[in-house]
């Protein structure tokens, strides 16, 4: 049985090197056939709206719109309740395949057998 990973990205725009090798780890994950669960907090919740990876920026970096197009085809993206709430955003402005889901859900991902968290 192969382990499923877990990654809750809490940076976004304030610390783009943390926040792009968070997505980095997860698309490379996906795409090596790892079963992922992105978690969207903090200043990443933004990402959960269209349009605002493309506003993302750093240098020598992929483009942060193809690894969150590869997260929602491959793997699970979940948007924060309490970080959602916090910043009036809802299930109807999310993108496609974005779930809003809370602590309960994210302990219960993380404390299932054969699972390892990375928190970036």
């Amino acid at each position: 049985m192969s382990k499923k990973l877990v990654i809750k990205v809490t940076a976004g725009a304030d610390a783009p090197e943390r926040c792009s090798q968070a997505f980095t780890v997860a698309a490379v994950a996906v795409a090596s056939g790892v079963e992922v669960s992105l978690w969207l907090t903090g200043e990443s919740s933004w990402f959960a709206l269209p349009g605002k990876a493309a506003e993302f920026e750093l240098p020598h970096a992929a483009p942060l719109p193809d690894l969150l197009g590869s997260l929602l085809a491959g793997g699970q993206v979940t948007l924060c309740t309490q970080c959602a709430t916090r910043r009036g955003i809802t299930q109807e402005d999310v993108l496609d395949g974005v779930r809003i889901a809370g602590a309960q859900v994210f302990v219960s991902e993380i404390m299932a057998d054969d699972v390892q968290a990375l928190v970036y």
